[in-house]
C-alpha cells in the first residue's frame, strides 16, 4: 500500500483483516452487485464491528493495575493501554484493527441503504434499512466514545469528531475527508437512530439477538441520548423496553452464580439468546479475556484482588459475599475475575491449529439500562430521586436480595470517603472517586451521592465488559495508574489521553491525530 492506508475500512467480512492490505487495493465497485433483498439481508451480518474496544477500556480504567515487572508475560498492547500510551501494536485489538472493523461495518451498512434507495425504498426492506442506520449509528458512536473526547455541549464543536461516512466509498483513499467534530458526530448518530428506531421489524431475523431487534435499539436509543445529555428522551426509549415490571426480565443473579462451579456453563448461560436480561449480543475477534484480559496467563496488567476487595465488591449490601456474582470468582492475586465470558476458537486450519478467538459480548442488557434511566432521572432538569431509587433497587435486589430506601444509599455512599489520587497503600483504595461531570452539573450532595450509588453499581455489573471506561469519561474521574518502579501516572480531568489516539496509519495518511497535553 506503500505506506497509505485508507481512512475507512472498505466493505467485507471481518477475516479479510488478514490479507488487510490486498483487500484494501480492491474498490468497491469490483465487488458483487446487491440488487436483491436476500443479499441486502446477507449483508448487514458484515454491518456489526467484529473487533472489541473492550481490552483497552479495561485497561484504561481504573478496573486494573500494574502488579510489576516479575509479571510481565505479554507486553505491548497491555502496556500501552494501561499507560494510555499512543498504540502501534499488530495486535487484534489494537487501534487499526477497531478503526477497520468499524469502518468495515459502516461501509457494510452504507452499502444495503444504498442497494435499498436503488431498488426505490419498497417498504418489505423497511427493517433492513432500519438495521443499516442503526448499525451504522452505533459503529460510529464506538468509535466516539473509543477516539474522541467526551461529549459536552459547551465544547463539542471545537471537539475532534471521527469521520461519519454515509455513502459506500469509490475510491481506495477518497479525498476530503476530515474528522469533523464531536458535535456533527453525535447529531448524525442522533438523526441515523431517529429514522431507524420505526423501521425495525424483529420477525425479519432468525436469532433477534444477534441483531438490532426492537428492544436492543430502544435500549441504544436510551444510552446514547444519556451520553448525550437528552435526559428525558433517554428516560422515553428506556421505558419502552423496560414496561411496568422490570424485575420480570433482569438477571436473576443469585440462580446465575449458583453455576459458578461449572465455569463454561456459567458463561455460556451469561451470554445466552435465551436470557431475558439480554437484549443483543455481539462478537468480536479479539485476545480478550483469553490472553489479555481476566481469564489470561498475562498477569502483569489487570483487574487484582485488592481493587475487586476495596473499590468494587464492598457497599451498602455489606461485605463482598454479600452480593451473588461474588459467588465463583477466582484467579491469583495479580488478577482475580467473574465466570461470565467464554472464548470460542474457529479454525481456520485444524491440521494447522490455526484460526482466531472469539468472544460473545453482551452489548446491551436490562441491567445496565435500568441503571441508564436511573441516571437520567437524577440528570434531568426536574430531578426525580424517587423513580430513581426504583431502579436502582430492582438492581439491588437481584444484585444482594436487598432494597434500601433513599436514605440508607445517600447516607452509605456520603460515609465513604473520596480515594485519594495517590495511594500510600493498598487500604486507601475505596468504591468512591471525586467526579467532575463534562457538560452537565449535579444539583446537591443527596443527588451526587445516588450518581456514586449507579456508578458504583455500573462499575460491579459490567467488570471486565469496558463500560467503566465511558463513565470515567462522561464524569471526569480523576484516577492514577501505579507504575512498578515509577512514579504513579495520573489521569487528570483534561488530560487529552482520555482519547485514545487515532491509529498511526490513519495519521500518516493526512488525518489529523488526536491533541496531546505538552
Amino acid at each position: 500500500m506503500n505506506n497509505i492506508r485508507t481512512y475507512i475500512l472498505l466493505a467485507g467480512s471481518l477475516f479479510a483483516l488478514a490479507s488487510c492490505n490486498d483487500f484494501l487495493d480492491t474498490v468497491p465497485d469490483d465487488r458483487t452487485e446487491i440488487d436483491s433483498e436476500q443479499k441486502i439481508t446477507n449483508i448487514l451480518v458484515s454491518a456489526y464491528p467484529e473487533v472489541s474496544t473492550i481490552l483497552i477500556s479495561e485497561l484504561a480504567s481504573d478496573n486494573a493495575k500494574d502488579n510489576g515487572a516479575l509479571y510481565d508475560i505479554y507486553g505491548q498492547i497491555q502496556r500501552d493501554a494501561y499507560l494510555w500510551n499512543d498504540m502501534t501494536s499488530e495486535d487484534t485489538d489494537a487501534p487499526k484493527y477497531i478503526w477497520d472493523a468499524h469502518y468495515n461495518a459502516i461501509c457494510s451498512a452504507n452499502q444495503a441503504l444504498q442497494a435499498i434507495e436503488l431498488m426505490g425504498n419498497p417498504e418489505s426492506l423497511n427493517p433492513q434499512k432500519g438495521e443499516a442506520l442503526l448499525c451504522r449509528a452505533y459503529a460510529h458512536f464506538q468509535l466516539a466514545n473509543l477516539f474522541c473526547m467526551p461529549y459536552n455541549p459547551q465544547t463539542a464543536d471545537r471537539e475532534l469528531g471521527i469521520p461519519y461516512t454515509t455513502a459506500p466509498e469509490t475510491e481506495v483513499m477518497p479525498d476530503g475527508i476530515e474528522r469533523g467534530t464531536l458535535s456533527q458526530v453525535y447529531e448524525n448518530i442522533n438523526k441515523d437512530i431517529e429514522e431507524g428506531l420505526p423501521l425495525i421489524n424483529d420477525e425479519v431475523y432468525s436469532v433477534p439477538k444477534y441483531h438490532f431487534n426492537k428492544r436492543a435499539s430502544y435500549a441504544f436509543a436510551a444510552r446514547f441520548n444519556l451520553y448525550y445529555l437528552k435526559f428525558d428522551k433517554a428516560i422515553e426509549y428506556a421505558s419502552t423496553v423496560l414496561g411496568d415490571n422490570p424485575a420480570n426480565d433482569v438477571r436473576n443473579w443469585k440462580s446465575f452464580s449458583e453455576l459458578a462451579t461449572d465455569f463454561e456453563l456459567r458463561c455460556n448461560s451469561y451470554v445466552a439468546h435465551t436470557e431475558p436480561c439480554n437484549l443483543m449480543l455481539v462478537t468480536a475477534q479479539t485476545s480478550w479475556p483469553y490472553v489479555h484480559g481476566p481469564y489470561g496467563i498475562g498477569l502483569r496488567y489487570g483487574n487484582a484482588y485488592n481493587i475487586l476487595l476495596n473499590e468494587i465488591l464492598p457497599g451498602p449490601w455489606g461485605a463482598y459475599n454479600q452480593l451473588f456474582m461474588s459467588n465463583g470468582i477466582w484467579g491469583f492475586e495479580q488478577k482475580y475475575s467473574f465466570p461470565k465470558m467464554n472464548g470460542y476458537f474457529e479454525y481456520t486450519d485444524k491440521t494447522a491449529g490455526i484460526g482466531f478467538l472469539h468472544l460473545v459480548n453482551v452489548a446491551f442488557s436490562i441491567d445496565e439500562l435500568l441503571l441508564c434511566r436511573a441516571e437520567a432521572y437524577l440528570l434531568k432538569q426536574a430531578p426525580e430521586a424517587d423513580k430513581a431509587v426504583a431502579d436502582i433497587n430492582v438492581l439491588m435486589n437481584s444484585m444482594t436480595g436487598m432494597t434500601f430506601t433513599k436514605e440508607q444509599l445517600i447516607n452509605y455512599y456520603a460515609a465513604r470517603k473520596y480515594m485519594p489520587l495517590h495511594l500510600k497503600s493498598e487500604d486507601d483504595r475505596t468504591i468512591k472517586k471525586k467526579i467532575n461531570p463534562q457538560g452537565f452539573t449535579i444539583p446537591d450532595s443527596d443527588t451526587e451521592n445516588l450518581i456514586q450509588c449507579l456508578l458504583h453499581m455500573r462499575r460491579v455489573i459490567t467488570v471486565h465488559e469496558g463500560l467503566r471506561w465511558n463513565d470515567i469519561k462522561r464524569y471526569g474521574i480523576e484516577f492514577s495508574h501505579n507504575r512498578d518502579g515509577q512514579a504513579d501516572d495520573v489521569l487528570l480531568v483534561d488530560d487529552l489521553r482520555r482519547a485514545i489516539q487515532i491509529p498511526q496509519e490513519v495519521i500518516a495518511a493526512g488525518l489529523e491525530a488526536n491533541p496531546r497535553n505538552n
